[in-house]
């Protein structure tokens, strides 16, 4: 059952400044582990030991100037197992061209994180940007909830999340962290049940066994993706975790891989 999984939600960074890059992110955070390095070779490493066929790896452009290294650093290090999403920031002019780089070089999606970019979620700015990467066929791997590294402001909620995919039914978002990281009460009040992606990452052991069952017992099967926020949770403790829920094996499959499989297939 382990074979094939897909993890839709890691992190790496160029070798040259993995270790200033990790140094920096665990700086800016309280009671933060990592266990890896920051490097490909060492997911990569990981996935070996866990049974990890693919992974999905997320960048953040903190300003407009970083999208081209961010994409030639993702054609770099692209393969069959590794899932590279290049970022865009919002304060980018040339956003709408950046899209359609992303997709005519065959990226699957991006990744986008309110706090380090400086967005609410829903805010109007944001409304054309959808619309582009929903226009375009990617998926948009969004921050949702809280962010340890920030102060506890609502920029990335549930409530907003609900006003985004009311406008953009046909965009393919991934909300982050079960739907909103230690916003557990909205995300069972507002999105669950609701046509909407959720990655698992970094809230298992926030949310508890018997929350993290019930949520995803109660969202629409088709929508969940295993996803583990490495470096900063390890794979393998998180796929114990889920087995430990003790999910049926069609949900378990649905979650582990089939999802990840079918939504990577609608990209461009």
């Amino acid at each position: 059952m382990r074979d094939g999984i897909i993890d839709f939600h890691t992190h790496a960074f160029p070798d040259a400044i993995a270790d200033r890059a990790m140094a920096a992110l665990l700086a800016d955070t309280q009671d933060v582990t990592a266990y890896l390095d920051g490097r490909v070779s060492s997911l990569l490493a990981s996935m070996d030991s866990c049974g990890i066929e693919k992974s999905v790896i997320c960048n953040i452009a903190t300003k407009p100037s970083q999208f081209e290294p961010i994409i030639k650093w993702s054609q770099q290090i692209r393969s069959d197992r590794i899932i590279p999403f290049p970022s865009i920031h919002p304060d980018d002019p040339d956003y709408a061209d950046r899209l359609k780089q992303i997709r005519t070089e065959g990226f699957k999606g991006i990744k986008m994180h309110p706090f380090y970019q400086d967005f609410n979620l829903d805010e109007d700015r944001m409304l054309p940007i959808y619309q582009a990467i929903s226009d375009n066929g990617l998926i948009l791997v969004m921050h949702t909830g809280y962010d340890i590294a920030f102060p506890r402001i609502e920029r990335a909620e549930p409530a907003r999340v609900v006003n985004v995919i009311g406008q953009f039914p046909e965009l393919k978002l991934i909300t982050t962290h079960s739907g909103g990281w230690q916003m557990w009460d909205q995300v069972r009040q507002l999105l669950l049940g609701k046509p909407v992606y959720m990655d698992i990452s970094y809230s298992l052991d926030d949310l508890g066994p018997e929350n993290a069952k019930f949520i995803l017992e109660n969202h629409p099967p088709e929508y969940l993706l295993f996803a583990t926020d490495s470096p900063w949770k390890d794979q393998a403790t998180e796929i114990k975790s889920v087995i430990s829920l003790g999910l049926s094996k069609k949900l378990q499959n649905l979650l582990f891989k089939e999802n990840a499989i079918r939504l990577l297939k609608t990209g461009i």
